[in-house]
């Protein structure tokens, strides 16, 4: 392995180690790690429709032609995503608005490249014993379906203000009363076609966007 990897892979895992550090100490003020957050993220729509992206992304890994893409890595992947993309993007969007403490954003922001990039750049360097040369490429595309996740599965309808994205609530992730996923089914579509049509372009290799 060389210089650079050895490189990046120290910092990562420094970044991690913090990361990991600061959520001991600020565990009360995670909502992560609240209990209102899992009665949000298992709404009936978004674990169905976790189910069924991560039974795509599975199937298909052995059909994409890309060597680093398993049935495991799209496993985890994706189950890393469901658990941590709504409450990170969440986190980043409050952050900006100054709702939440730079701490909780850096967690959040290691919480998202440890899913969409880190997580499967160890798992090929244990498996193959070489870093991975698409770590860049699979950064990239893995991020892209990291928000859309993130932003898909904080949609919510209220019948005052109709949809809008739950974090943009203040008692945020607490579980709404009533969640209607007909209501929001058209606002959550473009974000359901970009994944699909992002996953087809893995079977379906589109120059510029294969790991």
């Amino acid at each position: 392995m060389d210089t650079f990897f050895i490189s990046y892979l120290i910092l990562w895992l420094a970044l991690c180690a913090l990361a990991i550090a600061l959520s001991v100490t600020n565990r009360s003020k995670l909502s992560f790690s609240c209990s209102g957050y899992w009665p949000f993220l298992f709404v009936h729509w978004k674990w169905i429709t976790f189910v069924i992206a991560t039974t795509g992304m599975t199937v298909i890994a052995p059909y994409t032609g890309d060597p680093t893409w398993d049935y495991f890595d799209a496993l985890f992947m994706s189950i890393l995503t469901y658990i941590t993309a709504p409450w990170a993007i969440g986190t980043i969007y409050q952050g900006m608005r100054g709702r939440q403490p730079l701490v909780l954003v850096y967690i959040a922001a290691c919480a998202w490249l440890f899913t969409a990039s880190w997580s499967y750049d160890l798992y090929i360097l244990l498996r193959d014993g070489e870093y991975p040369h698409t770590w860049w490429s699979n950064m990239m595309l893995s991020s892209i379906l990291y928000v859309c996740a993130g932003l898909m599965w904080n949609l919510e309808y209220w019948p005052d203000t109709g949809v809008k994205f739950a974090f943009m609530r203040h008692d945020w992730p607490r579980k709404i009363p009533e969640d209607n996923f007909l209501r929001i089914f058209l606002f959550a579509l473009p974000f359901m076609i970009l994944v699909a049509a992002l996953i087809l372009a893995f079977v379906i290799p589109v120059p510029g966007l294969s790991m």
